[in-house]
């Protein structure tokens, strides 16, 4: 794989990253008739941990547990006006909400597998969010350079996958959709 993992440059057989060492976010998206009107968020989730255990010099298992309380909006695109801090706040309690945060506190992933794919790597596993599981699917680059180890992952979650109902305004005529676009950007020395 190039400049990616490489065994020689191991110095543990598990890694262990969480916020100090790079930024979860979550990007939202908006629908309906009314969708100008809403904004396309960025949530930042801001306690999170990754463990990945390697065998030899390939990654076997990655298991991520994000606190759910942690989140917090980042910026608004779009809508009528700007996302005021007021507005960000609220749109942080209705995010709570929603996620039944305080039934289910967290959001788990862990692999079943784990695929070499061009320059990066598939992760294949189970998204445990609000009570309920679903196979997904993160694509992660991985790129060695003087400073250590730059990480992007990506994935889509959906709403549906969980039984989540998307938050929505006006009588349905806007409403998050149903994909949110969850990315990390990590890096290790």
């Amino acid at each position: 794989m190039g400049d990616g993992f490489g065994v020689g440059q191991l110095t543990s057989t598990q890694w262990s990253l969480g916020e100090a060492d790079g930024e979860l976010l979550l990007h939202t998206g908006v629908t309906g008739s009314a969708a100008r009107m809403g904004h396309r968020l960025t949530i930042a989730l801001s306690s999170w941990r990754a463990t990945v255990d390697w065998d030899g010099d390939k990654p076997a298992s990655v298991e991520v547990t994000v606190e759910l309380n942690s989140l917090e909006v980042l910026t608004g695109e779009g809508g009528m006006t700007p996302l005021s801090s007021a507005e960000k706040s609220l749109v942080r309690s209705n995010a709570l909400k929603t996620l039944q945060v305080k039934r289910f506190p967290q959001a788990t992933f862990r692999t079943s597998s784990i695929e070499p794919d061009a320059d990066s790597w598939r992760l294949t596993g189970t998204l445990d969010l609000c009570g309920r599981s679903s196979e997904q699917t993160v694509h992660v680059e991985a790129v060695r350079d003087d400073a250590g180890w730059r990480l992007s992952g990506a994935a889509v979650v959906r709403h549906s996958d969980h039984g989540i109902k998307q938050y929505s305004m006006l009588m349905g005529a806007m409403k998050v959709t149903d994909e949110v676009r969850v990315t990390l950007t990590a890096s290790r020395g």
